[in-house]
């Protein structure tokens, strides 16, 4: 995986993040956490997908807060690999759904990684203050960016993954705010991008 994403991740993070899979598997049946036709391919659809996000950082980051985290993706993959790198500092992932709150809170538990994991819905919670936002899987840019208007620090960057049509969503969006952005290809698959936004202000 190290090899794979370009991180350094010891055998340490490694156990951890083999953990979080065995605990997936075990609960995905029930729940529902992740698509089941994925689970073949696991790890490059969730948890290396995941983990290039960290890639994007600039410097230190005091505050990662993950939207929609579902099973933890990309949430508790950053929570997992900053127990090491210590970066970010601080984790919270927001997830309505109670059941997917306590599968993270298990993950969390057993693994040892540390995040504030909070079931409730997006447009209920306070203010998050965010450095760095994220949400994979949720919802169209243009309702994201609302969301990174609300929640983000005045100088944070909105971090979202998005699949082949993201240019569509990318029109709409700037019809409705203006925001900075960059485009970064996913080094998981052709055709998906991560796209960085800053300075999200209604149009």
């Amino acid at each position: 995986m190290s090899r794979s994403i370009g991180l350094n991740v010891s055998r340490e993070t490694m156990n951890r993040l083999e953990l979080y899979e065995s605990l997936l598997l075990k609960w995905n049946p029930r729940i529902n956490l992740v698509s089941k036709k994925t689970l073949m391919g696991v790890w490059e659809r969730h948890f290396i997908d995941s983990a290039q996000l960290l890639q994007l950082l600039e410097g230190q980051v005091s505050h990662w807060a993950d939207l929609g985290s579902g099973g933890g993706f990309p949430g508790l993959v950053i929570a997992i690999l900053a127990t090491e790198t210590k970066n970010p500092s601080k984790v919270t992932l927001v997830e309505s759904d109670r059941r997917k709150a306590v599968f993270m809170k298990t993950v969390l538990r057993e693994t040892g990684a540390e995040a504030e994991v909070i079931s409730k819905r997006i447009e209920d919670i306070a203010p998050l203050n965010a450095d760095v936002l994220s949400a994979r899987a949720l919802s169209d840019l243009a309702t994201l960016l609302g969301y990174a208007s609300r929640h983000l620090s005045p100088d944070g960057t909105a971090i979202f993954p998005k699949g082949e049509n993201w240019q569509k969503e990318m029109e709409d969006a700037q019809s409705k705010w203006q925001f900075q952005h960059r485009i970064v290809k996913s080094k998981t698959s052709e055709g998906p991008v991560i796209i960085c936004a800053r300075g999200v202000s209604s149009v």
